[in-house]
């Protein structure tokens, strides 16, 4: 029983041992400053020297090794001689201090760089059919500026887009309006009616009451999505008002494909005025407004109470001059004023 005893009393004194040290360490992480100040002294022979290249004082710097040294009880420096000479403990530390400073100065050249231009990543949410809004060109345009800087544009749907912002996955981006808000700082930038086009000119020939929208099967693109699209949701709560149910016939994903459906005669669609005025739309598919008339607003999203950086700041800005320098008469511009 005795030696069961002590058996049990040695692992509580380890444990106890194993805890102190834990919360020793843990306490008394060593702080970027201290280890350069150990580094500097290290390799420069002197805390004098150290003190002189970090625009610090002598004292200081002996008094941040010294920290390290009473946290830990290992001594880093023989002290006395012309020139500090590093102990077991010293050249131990001295390889690890190295891959910090190392590390710190990575850092810094890494934000130096997106901070002007010469390198880092910028992440950029973009309208999924950019290409009929005058976008087609933003990569070329920024890489042309910025070659050395790595740009990701990632073509969603605005829902997405708002999420990828919100999360920090996307710094900034273009989408279209009503999104949820929450975290967001939204700039409205321009509003561009959507058309309602059918194989049929007599459906076409004066605007489309929402009520008669079910006389001939519906097609929508966008399926993923659904009535989270922002050009559907506003359909469907023009429907609603009117008691009207919304049935699709078809639902597929992209806005060609749902042109070409609707060039067959399989049913009729909304489409972006912007796409009905592009070459090589089908000359048998026509286009009338809808009798209440709905809208793309397309705007820049960032995150609420967020600074861009400079290159996401270039990027936004670009991307917005090509949407608004893309606007027609008929487009109505909101952004009067620089939004970056």
């Amino acid at each position: 029983m005795r030696l069961l005893r002590t058996r049990r009393d040695l692992h509580a004194e380890h444990i106890r041992d194993t805890v102190s040290h834990h919360w020793r360490f843990t306490m008394f992480a060593m702080t970027l400053t201290q280890i350069q100040a150990f580094y500097y002294a290290a390799t420069l022979g002197s805390f004098t020297a150290a003190a002189e290249y970090m625009g610090m004082t002598q004292p200081t710097v002996s008094e941040l090794v010294r920290r390290i040294e009473a946290n830990y009880g290992l001594q880093l420096f023989v002290r006395g001689g012309r020139r500090l000479v590093l102990t077991t403990a010293g050249r131990t530390l001295l390889p690890w201090a190295k891959r910090l400073m190392d590390g710190a100065l990575g850092a810094d050249t890494a934000l130096n760089a997106l901070l002007t231009g010469r390198g880092g990543t910028v992440s950029f949410g973009i309208l999924r059919n950019a290409g009929y809004y005058g976008l087609s060109d933003l990569a070329s345009v920024f890489s042309e500026a910025h070659p050395n800087v790595h740009l990701r544009l990632v073509g969603q749907n605005s829902f997405e887009v708002a999420d990828a912002v919100r999360d920090g996955e996307l710094e900034a981006g273009l989408l279209c309006l009503p999104i949820p808000t929450d975290g967001l700082a939204i700039t409205p930038l321009m509003r561009q009616e959507i058309l309602w086009a059918s194989s049929k000119p007599e459906r076409c020939e004066k605007p489309m009451p929402v009520e008669k929208i079910g006389d001939e099967p519906l097609i929508l693109y966008d399926a993923h999505h659904g009535w989270r699209d922002p050009s559907r949701r506003q359909l469907a709560q023009q429907a609603q008002m009117h008691g009207v149910t919304l049935d699709p016939m078809i639902e597929i994903e992209s806005v060609d494909a749902a042109i070409s459906l609707v060039s067959l005669g399989l049913g009729d669609t909304i489409l972006p005025r912007a796409v009905v005025g592009t070459d090589g739309f089908p000359d048998n598919v026509y286009t009338t407004s809808l009798a209440e008339p709905i809208y793309d607003t397309f705007a820049l999203v960032t995150r609420k109470n967020w600074e861009l950086s400079p290159m996401a700041k270039y990027l936004a800005g670009l991307a917005v001059d090509m949407l608004l320098a893309n606007a027609d008469g008929a487009d109505e511009v909101l952004a009067h004023t620089p939004v970056t």
